[in-house]
């Protein structure tokens, strides 16, 4: 992918530790902060109606949209970022720089704190901060893919990706736990002060850890090489690549209905994950150490949902399993709509969790059947999935934000999530995948 070639053993043991532990450092990041616990306190401290840059908007529609701007900028940055990864060697400067970027704007949210906030710097200074993690924390991503295929060879893909992948798991699970123990007890550790500080606390150890921990990473992985960095360079193996991949899938009616399907109900599933915390939140007023076990419930089912979903793919194909799947997720979100209590919405977060991590691993491996065969450039149909994906988020969110708005609440909202499932649905019964017992 680079222009120089390796001056290091492919497959070492250390080089793969390295970019593993990458994961394990900013995967703290989109779990602890994104997801668990910023979500919540955002709604907490803020007044529920609010005037950002003299804006009048709901709180809730406000965290909406920051999550669909910051997916947004993702999507459309992303073949950028994909054409420097492959046409210069200057990776881990650029991981560096996302990696600094990103760690300092979630340590800034420690300074996030008020009560009822409706206006004036110190929202400006959770939601910036906010945005520029999250953007950072996917422009990071795309470069930290991009160095699996130069260190490990072929036969170790599926390996080492999962790897990483559980490296991630375990490491935002450890952190995730003990800031819950912090903020349930914070007396343990000598805080006084019950308020926020708690809270704040877990977003200065996700900065502290994201950024620590990938220097590990870097002292590691394959130095940069001497490539020369062009907008030429970059045109031709980003937007130009992206293009290409797109001209290709406009003359597969097949894989065009499959991706069509995918963008409609990852919009779903994408907003459901980010926005999750922020439902019970506002509807179920469920406290941070609530959030954190419930998204500790969600970790866990997802994987035991994925196995499940595997061997159900198995026995009765992709597409049925999917179809399964969809029927799941579109049930949840009417249960959503009506769901009373917190039991009820345990139950609810339980089924999130199975259908989750089936749902995503199913789409990728339905979308690897549907490739042309014999396609060689597969990271180039891969960083078009990315994108999609990305750009499905924040159409989610959008939409997600604009309802709440509209209606003053969230219910209605889930049902418009409710919407995108069934249209995916849709067009899902129009995909055939060769040689499934159903298709």
């Amino acid at each position: 992918m680079t222009n120089t070639k390796p001056n290091f053993q492919l497959n070492d043991p250390k080089i793969i530790k390295g970019w593993t532990m990458f994961d394990w450092a900013n995967s703290a990041y989109s779990l602890t902060i994104a997801v668990a616990i910023f979500p919540a306190y955002f709604e907490a401290i803020t007044a529920r109606e609010i005037a950002p840059w003299g804006i009048a908007m709901y709180n809730t529609t406000l965290f909406s949209l920051i999550v669909a701007v910051a997916y947004l900028v993702i999507a459309v940055i992303s073949p950028i970022l994909s054409g420097i990864a492959d046409s210069s060697g200057r990776r881990m400067a650029f991981m560096r720089f996302f990696t600094t970027v990103g760690s300092l704007a979630c340590m800034s949210l420690f300074f996030f704190d008020g009560e009822n906030l409706q206006s004036g710097p110190m929202l400006s200074l959770g939601t910036i901060g906010f945005l520029i993690a999250t953007a950072a924390f996917g422009g990071s991503i795309v470069f930290y893919n991009s160095y699996l295929p130069d260190i490990v060879t072929e036969d170790q893909y599926n390996r080492v990706s999962a790897r990483g992948f559980m490296m991630g798991y375990l490491g935002c699970v450890i952190l995730l736990i003990i800031n819950l123990v912090i903020i349930t007890f914070p007396e343990w550790f000598g805080i006084a002060d019950t308020g926020t500080l708690p809270v704040r606390l877990s977003f200065l150890s996700v900065g502290l850890w994201w950024f620590g921990f990938a220097q590990y990473s870097f002292r590691h992985l394959p130095p940069d090489g001497k490539g020369k960095l062009t907008w030429k360079a970059v045109r031709e193996e980003g937007y130009e690549e992206f293009m290409g991949v797109w001209r290709m899938v406009k003359q597969l009616p097949n894989l065009k209905r499959f991706l069509l399907s995918f963008f409609f109900y990852s919009a779903g599933v994408q907003t459901v994950i980010a926005l999750a915390s922020l439902f019970a939140s506002l509807e179920m007023k469920m406290a941070s150490n609530e959030l954190i076990m419930v998204i500790l419930l969600l970790q866990i089912l997802a994987l035991i949902g994925a196995w499940i979903f595997a061997k159900l793919s198995d026995a009765i194909g992709n597409k049925s399993g999917l179809v399964v799947m969809l029927v799941l997720w579109t049930l949840v979100c009417f249960f959503g709509y009506m769901v009373e209590g917190k039991v009820q919405f345990y139950l609810m977060a339980a089924a999130v969790g199975l259908v989750m991590g089936g749902v995503q691993a199913q789409s990728r491996a339905s979308y690897s059947k549907l490739l042309p065969p014999g396609v060689k450039d597969t990271t180039s149909f891969f960083s078009f999935y990315d994108v999609l994906e990305k750009g499905a988020t924040a159409l989610g969110s959008f939409s997600f934000a604009f309802t709440g708005q509209v209606s003053g609440g969230l219910r209605v909202a889930v049902l418009v999530l409710a919407g995108f499932f069934l249209v995916g649905l849709l067009l899902l019964a129009r995909v055939k995948i060769a040689h499934e017992k159903i298709a």
